[in-house]
């Protein structure tokens, strides 16, 4: 078994989700007591969090590059970016490495084509929903048509996420906000919708909703175990 790095703390709460995945998975594969190799590098989001919003951009990279190279001095054969806005600088974290990072769009993208869907939905952060690194991956990598909500909805969404889930708060009227938000993605053609912030699937789940969910959170801890327990590695 190989040793999973996992860059966390945006928010803990998703990252928590990570390491439950994770070890839950490995034991299903594995049987007995068998739990994840993994280190868990847990930034302090505050500090994230604000140099987002100031679209300090280089220097939330330099953290996330710092963190990167821990995680590969302690000995992680992988790298995995608990979040999907930080995804944004996957491409300098990778490069200044020398163990793979492992891209949450693809493990999503992955299983969406498996599953046939053409025409997806993204849900996310604003900065994930407008800026190109995630979604032109989708398109150019995958070949999928992907569309987001509203200007007003995709508010609503980063809001949510922000001001509620990222501190652990769930709230029923949020919820079926979104569940409208969702609905309406639907019914402009998109066959499946990517849960595209680590936190909403706090909020929403499969049983409550009639459109296919991929949850990135899901999806990604799965690859990563797949990377780890590979044969041969």
């Amino acid at each position: 078994m190989q040793t999973i790095g996992l860059i966390g703390g945006m928010s803990w709460e998703s990252s928590l989700l990570y390491y439950q995945i994770i070890n839950q998975r490995v034991n299903e594969k594995l049987g007995g007591h068998h739990s994840a190799k993994c280190f868990l590098y847990s930034v302090d989001f505050d500090e994230i969090k604000h140099l987002q919003y100031q679209g300090k951009w280089d220097e939330a990279t330099d953290i996330m590059i710092d963190a990167a190279r821990k995680l590969e001095s302690g000995g992680a054969d992988c790298i995995v970016i608990c979040t999907n806005t930080m995804h944004k600088m996957a491409k300098e974290v990778e490069a200044s490495v020398t163990i793979p990072l492992l891209h949450i769009a693809d493990a999503t993208a992955s299983e969406m084509v498996k599953d046939g869907v053409k025409k997806v939905a993204l849900l996310g952060t604003a900065f994930t929903m407008e800026q190109d690194f995630y979604k032109g991956r989708l398109i150019d990598k995958f070949g999928l048509d992907v569309i987001v909500p509203s200007e007003a909805d995709r508010v609503i969404i980063h809001d949510i996420i922000y001001q509620e889930l990222c501190l652990g708060i769930v709230k029923d009227e949020s919820r079926q906000s979104y569940l409208r938000i969702i609905h309406e993605l639907s019914q402009q053609g998109a066959e499946g919708v990517i849960l595209g912030c680590t936190e909403i699937t706090m909020l929403v789940s499969q049983e409550i909703c009639s459109v296919p969910l991929y949850d990135t959170t899901r999806l990604h801890a799965e690859a990563a175990v797949d990377f780890a327990l590979e044969e041969g590695r």
